[in-house]
């Protein structure tokens, strides 16, 4: 267990050491976009992209992995609306809760923490879960955070076919699926290229780990700090407390019962990548919900508490997860 806090620390003390950068000043509310857009637009597609190069075409390809997935967030997405729907929580809050509680932070934190506990075969399924996070979980809950219109009624059908559209074109302008993509290619057809263009990817791909890590605290104090200045929308702990702890047990477990099962019926869904997206599952809620959140008019004060608990809470349940899984 040491050994595993040992890799753990770092990361999770850089996200507090971007949370407490921001709250005490240090740095700027309004530079928190830049740094975001280094690491969304620059750092992390070319750190994905390189995992992507050097994974075997057939594990990024992996149906088998891609559907158990898929399936485990469809079922987190359906229990979480279902249990938070009701007073307050209408569609809009209700669809956003779910993703926070089926979105793991995979790209910012999953990938880099991940490679560094089991190795860089971890990425191959760590990617496949980003497409099937980006392309589909996201789609749903923001379609469905338009069911009940955009005020608050009932009869919002044509808004949720068209915030499904509008989160495709998201998708689209999106680089990570794009370098993911790309990487794929590279690695299907074996492309080579000049050597000062695979360093400056490098160089690029090196810095999306800490300066992602860094953001995510940066994010989340941001988000905390807007919401406790606004006072009209106070939140209780039993609106984001369990969400959290849906999060991350919850989830794990669903996609280690899930998985195993698959493997019961036949699937062939290899061991490691099985671990892989059990430990994927049980990362704390993914940091971007707060800004889609706040685009789509949610409560971003009770999104932004349920990444900061489950984030904060993921430094012992995390490691006690890869310990279980590990046997360390």
């Amino acid at each position: 267990m040491l050994q595993i806090l040992y890799v753990t620390f770092p990361f999770f003390a850089l996200v507090l050491c971007g949370y407490l950068a921001a709250r005490r000043g240090m740095l700027p509310l309004a530079a928190i976009p830049g740094l975001n857009g280094f690491v969304l637009f620059f750092a992390l597609p070319c750190m994905l992209y390189r995992f992507g190069a050097s994974t075997p075409i057939a594990e990024l390809l992996d149906a088998s992995v891609a559907l158990t997935y898929l399936l485990c967030a469809l079922i987190m997405v359906a229990f979480v609306v279902a249990v938070t729907l009701h007073g307050r929580i209408g569609w809009n809050d209700a669809a956003f809760g779910a993703l926070v509680g089926a979105f793991p932070n995979t790209g910012f934190m999953g990938v880099p923490l991940l490679v560094a506990l089991l190795g860089a075969k971890a990425a191959g399924p760590a990617i496949v879960t980003i497409l099937v996070d980006m392309v589909v979980t996201s789609s749903l809950c923001i379609a469905l955070s338009r069911l009940g219109g955009a005020d608050g009624t009932q009869g919002g059908g044509a808004s949720a076919a068209q915030a499904a559209k509008n989160a495709l074109k998201g998708v689209a302008t999106n680089p990570m699926p794009w370098s993911i993509m790309l990487g794929g290619l590279v690695s299907a057809l074996q492309i080579e290229f000049p050597k000062p263009v695979v360093t400056t990817v490098g160089m690029l791909a090196d810095a999306a780990s800490p300066v992602a890590l860094f953001t995510i605290g940066a994010v989340l104090a941001r988000s905390h700090i807007l919401a406790r200045e606004d006072k009209s929308h106070e939140v209780h702990w039993q609106e984001y407390v369990p969400v959290a702890i849906i999060k991350l047990f919850l989830h794990p477990l669903l996609v280690l019962l899930v998985g195993a099962a698959a493997v019961s019926l036949g699937v062939q869904i290899d061991k490691f990548a099985l671990m892989v997206l059990v430990l994927l599952a049980a990362l704390p809620s993914a940091s971007n919900v707060s800004l889609l959140a706040e685009r789509f008019g949610a409560d971003n004060g009770r999104i932004a508490r349920i990444i900061l608990v489950s984030t904060a809470a993921a430094f012992f349940t995390f490691s006690g997860a890869v310990a279980l899984m590990t046997g360390k």
